[in-house]
């Protein structure tokens, strides 16, 4: 038994037995997102998503960065969840259902406004 806690001792101290961190991938996908409605829309959208971190969309370029974890969903389950939010992701294009319940104002064909 004492050897049992000591080589137990010896691994905590060694850092053996600490934790795994929880290891993060960053990705950069390409939006047809248009307005301040559609960042607040994907951005809070995606934090429900699985293994998602953060997600933070840049309206000028249309890209939205997304920090998540790689074990639990990967760049192209996230592209889906973008494209039934409504918008399309990279080469994906939107989920036509998910494009009819966007205002208007949000849709390809509306003009960008803030």
């Amino acid at each position: 038994m004492k050897k049992i806690i000591r080589i137990a001792i010896i691994l905590m101290m060694s850092g053996f037995l600490k934790p795994a961190t929880a290891q993060t991938d960053t990705a950069r996908i390409q939006t047809s997102a248009i307005c301040e409605q559609c960042k607040d829309r994907i951005e809070n959208d995606l934090s429900f998503e699985k293994g998602i971190k953060s997600s933070s969309l840049d309206l000028k370029t249309k890209i939205v960065t997304v920090v998540y974890n790689p074990t639990k969903t990967d760049v192209q389950k996230i592209r889906e969840a973008i494209t039934k939010i409504g918008y399309d992701a990279d080469t994906l294009t939107t989920d036509p259902m998910s494009y009819r319940k966007l205002p208007a104002c949000c849709r390809h064909d509306a003009k960008q406004h803030q």
